[in-house]
């Protein structure tokens, strides 16, 4: 049975998990891309006097127990002797206003739009750290947003490139069959047997050490991409040595069509639904590969942000227990990737209800 895009997205928007699930990545995408604007402060701003600095607290009650407009205070710094730790207390002589689309620092829409207004921002003078600072004084808040960008795009661009590798190889060995089907099938072996894990953790440490993030960045979705498109090809080649049995396909190859424009036209198109499924179970995996890179210090580097390297910080067992704000990002991996798992399994049991579970 074929099913349209518009067919399966309508079914999955049926099931409550999977609606919920597509509509908390909807909002996760808009705020990491709307980063600029969301943020208080910029991806490079640092207050090494501000190390630590526990999450700012809003209050719209004032001291005489009425609503007022949102305010916070700033924390003061000090050093206890006893316990040889830093300390935070809030400094209750001044408050600060918290604003919502006020102007701050300036920034381009699109990289081209000049503009300085931010979704939330706190008067002059004031701090506003809504989840708290790391060890050089960063706003996380803003971190997550900036690092999310990263974390969250690696996927779906490693896909652009494995992805229609994968179709093309599949699509091709599958039709043509004989040696030639062989030959490529045990190349996309000797690619799948590679481990991947190790395989990247290895290419990253050899990578010189002045490479830029985003030199990183790109590499890591070459080898990812490069790890990917094996196990991918091999289930379209699969399917295609059913399709290119059928009625339609003959029909195609008595008019004379060449055998690339049956594989693009007619034989890859019915392999659909499988790449709409295949592609929400993947994006996560390699969410998950790139956050363990960035997390081992071999992927993003600091001082540019992904989630995985902002995670690093919070393996301290005393950073666990009593700055749990350094959490964050693992949290939001955890949401993330069950986003993606849960839009995965709805759609697979849409295309294929014999595979769902009662």
């Amino acid at each position: 049975m074929r099913y349209s895009q518009d067919g399966i997205f309508k079914q999955m928007m049926r099931d409550k998990f999977a609606s919920g699930a597509f509509w908390v990545l909807i909002v996760l995408y808009l705020c990491v891309f709307s980063a600029v604007f969301i943020s208080p402060y910029p991806k490079d701003y640092s207050d090494r006097r501000s190390a630590y600095a526990p999450p700012s607290k809003i209050y719209i009650i004032n001291e005489y127990g009425k609503l007022s407009k949102p305010y916070t205070y700033n924390y003061i710094r000090s050093f206890d002797e006893n316990t040889f730790q830093i300390k935070y207390r809030e400094d209750r002589s001044k408050k600060y206003s918290v604003k919502y689309f006020s102007k701050g620092y300036k920034y381009k829409i699109f990289g081209i739009i000049p503009f300085d207004r931010h979704f939330i921002n706190v008067e002059n003078g004031g701090k506003l750290y809504i989840l708290g600072t790391d060890i050089n004084g960063r706003d996380n808040f803003s971190r997550l947003l900036f690092g999310g960008q990263i974390s969250l795009t690696v996927g779906f661009l490693a896909l652009f490139i494995c992805f229609p590798i994968g179709l093309l190889y599949g699509g091709i060995s599958g039709y043509i069959g004989g040696k030639t089907d062989f030959i490529m099938m045990r190349v996309a072996e000797a690619v799948m047997s590679i481990p991947a894990f190790y395989l990247l953790i290895i290419l990253a440490s050899v990578l010189p050490a002045g490479m830029t993030s985003i030199q990183r960045f790109a590499l890591i979705i070459v080898i990812l991409a490069f790890i990917g498109w094996a196990s991918f090809a091999r289930v379209i080649r699969g399917m295609v040595l059913s399709i290119k049995e059928a009625d339609y396909i003959t029909a195609a190859r008595a008019f004379g069509a060449s055998k690339i424009h049956i594989i693009v036209k007619h034989v890859l198109p019915q392999t659909l639904s499988y790449v709409i499924v295949a592609i929400t179970l993947t994006v996560p995996s390699y969410i998950l590969a790139e956050s363990g890179l960035s997390f081992l210090g071999l992927g993003i580097q600091q001082p540019d942000a992904s989630w995985g390297n902002m995670l690093k910080e919070a393996q301290d067992f005393v950073n666990i227990t009593s700055r749990p704000w350094l959490l964050a990002p693992g949290f939001l991996i955890f949401v993330a990737v069950l986003a993606f798992n849960i839009i995965g399994d709805t759609i697979r049991d849409v295309v294929d209800p014999k595979s769902k579970v009662r």
